[in-house]
């Protein structure tokens, strides 16, 4: 407790002395619920942060490293609560602090960018109009034309191409990435003297986060700026931060200089985490890979429905696109619009029991075509097959015979689910919507489901808002699977997922591929994911295909530029984990 007297007389020796913390947290205990029904989930956490140091913060989802940070701003959601312990800002005690002082320091002293950058963005207003809101509120520019270019800098600086274009235009026409990137602008806005990022690049592409990461550095070298990651990219982790620290269940199990610990991990928690992430030298999931044993199945849906589903030989194309192209309208001055080329020329083909993966900078095109698959957008231009059936004419008839075997998980945990329906009610959805089973079937098909994705079945009565991103990917990914469709497109959807969870999901997807022969578009920017998931491998360049192999072959031996540069910018690709001390 001798630190916390001394930064009491430290305040003001913020700048000058890199002996002292800027961060001191001292035994502290967060509760949520009311009354009687409180529970402690952070007990008695204690760490420092110093000046231009970066921290890395690792644990599976629910450890409570969100809940660590979001303490520090007082930011906890409403049935949270410090109950006890220390939080000590440049010498002045945060808790217990007044919301104007606090409102003060938050995002001129303490940035934040968020986790979520689908939610975190009005969908009414332009992407400029909100950079420049937060300029405006925090100070930084006075004057119409002053807060336009630095709302520009910022956007730049966080690594969005065309800032000044872009400005104009709503989230909803951002792909998640570019969302992030506006998020991570505003909370470099005013160049903070701590930066707390939580998960800021899990929704980027391998490339722009490297531009994203090196700028955070730059800004740690050159203004003395302290970061906070909260991540599950222990990649990222390694090659990023000084210091790591590991939590588990609301405690720190283990903390130190982060390559020393990721090297040699001592805690058991810490060497499962090392030994689940997934890394270049992964092998693709086989039939010789050990998967845990899946809950016995008790659900026949081909039993419950009427029509039985048709028997699809092993190896038959289920997914074939050809020439398929997506222009859209982008809207100009003087009520003008320019044609933008969001796909062009995309052509392959997915065999059944086959996972071919699209992977691919940010706004390269690849959700657009996973939603032209899924017949969520109109193609501009060519055809998509599914099950040798041409979709682009079909009734609505035939659509809705089309979704009971072509199922999507969507990138974003937090959008697609309906915030008002409980868990169990959201995986039970599909079934009621094609009218398969009874009631009772239907329950217990959903807690079979719970078990899959190795979420706890009392969460069936919980809603969206009580679980953490990972969990409620977990249940996207559940709903997905409720009709054990042919197909799934998977949009991002390990992206959200730590990587213990991510290492059970992509085991179970290769077990259930295994045993019903499913066929999987994966679409993702992790490429050490496609290393173990994906049997094939097409590289999207600005809305074209610009490489298409075996993922071996596209590992080891890149024939494009472009793909030797993803490959090159994976974080921590070259560091070795793992070798428990």
């Amino acid at each position: 407790m001798s630190d916390q007297r001394q930064m009491n007389h430290g305040g003001a020796e913020r700048a000058g002395d890199p002996t002292r913390p800027i961060l001191s947290v001292r035994d502290l205990k967060v509760e949520f619920g009311v009354k009687q029904e409180r529970r402690e989930v952070l007990h008695g956490v204690g760490f420092d942060v110093y000046p231009g140091e970066t921290v890395a913060i690792v644990g599976e989802s629910g450890s409570g490293k969100s809940t660590t940070m979001h303490a520090v701003m007082n930011l906890l959601p409403g049935t949270g609560k410090v109950s006890g312990g220390s939080i000590l800002w440049q010498g002045r005690e945060l808790v217990g602090i007044g919301r104007r002082d606090m409102e003060h320091i938050r995002g001129r002293e303490i940035g934040l960018v968020p986790q979520d950058p689908m939610s975190n963005l009005n969908p009414v207003w332009s992407v400029g109009f909100q950079v420049e809101e937060a300029i405006r509120s925090n100070g930084l520019a006075s004057g119409k034309k002053a807060v336009r270019a630095r709302a520009i800098e910022v956007l730049e600086q966080a690594g969005l191409q065309n800032a000044e274009q872009r400005m104009k235009q709503f989230p909803h026409q951002f792909s998640g990435g570019m969302k992030q990137r506006a998020l991570i602008g505003i909370g470099l806005a005013a160049n903070p003297q701590l930066l707390i990022a939580d998960e800021p690049t899990s929704a980027l592409d391998v490339t722009v986060q490297r531009v994203v990461l090196d700028h955070l550095q730059g800004l740690t070298q050159q203004l003395g700026t302290a970061v906070v990651f909260i991540t599950h990219d222990l990649g990222l982790a390694a090659e990023r931060a000084e210091k790591l620290i590991v939590m588990y269940q609301g405690n720190i199990v283990e903390s130190g200089p982060s390559r020393e610990i990721l090297e040699r991990p001592q805690h058991p928690y810490t060497k499962r985490l090392v030994s689940a992430a997934p890394s270049l030298a992964s092998r693709r999931i086989g039939s010789d890979a050990t998967v845990p044993t899946a809950p016995t199945r008790t659900f026949d849906l081909a039993a419950l429905s009427d029509e039985p589903k048709p028997v699809v030989q092993h190896g038959e194309p289920m997914i074939e696109v050809s020439d398929l192209g997506k222009v859209y309208k982008i809207r100009k001055g003087s009520f003008g619009s320019e044609d933008f080329h969001a796909v062009a020329g995309a052509s392959f083909t997915v065999n059944r029991g086959e996972t071919m993966a699209l992977v691919g900078e940010s706004g390269s095109g690849k959700s657009t075509i996973a939603k032209m698959v899924l017949q969520l957008e109109p193609p501009t231009s060519g055809s998509v097959r599914v099950g040798g059936k041409e979709t682009r004419n079909m009734s609505g008839r035939e659509l809705f015979d089309l979704r009971r075997t072509l199922q999507p998980v969507f990138q974003d945990p937090y959008g697609s689910l309906d915030p008002l329906h409980n868990i169990g009610n959201t995986i039970m959805e599909p079934l009621k919507i094609h009218r398969v089973g009874d009631a009772a079937s239907r329950k217990a098909r959903v807690y079979e489901l719970l078990d899959q994705v190795a979420l706890p079945r009392e969460l069936a009565t919980r809603y969206p808002n009580e679980l953490s991103g990972g969990q409620r990917q977990r249940v996207a990914v559940a709903r997905g699977l409720a009709l054990k469709p042919d197909i799934l497109v998977l949009d991002e959807a390990v992206s959200a997922l730590d990587v213990l969870v991510q290492a059970q999901i992509l085991d179970l997807l290769a077990e259930l591929q295994r045993e019903l022969g499913l066929t999987y578009l994966f679409i993702t920017h992790d490429l050490a994911v496609v290393r173990l998931i994906a049997d094939r491998v097409c590289v999207m360049q600005q809305g074209r295909i610009v490489e298409q192999a075996t993922t071996d072959e596209v590992f080891e031996n890149p024939r494009e530029e472009y793909t030797k540069n993803l490959l090159a910018a994976i974080p921590g690709a070259h560091i070795e984990l793992g070798q428990a001390g």
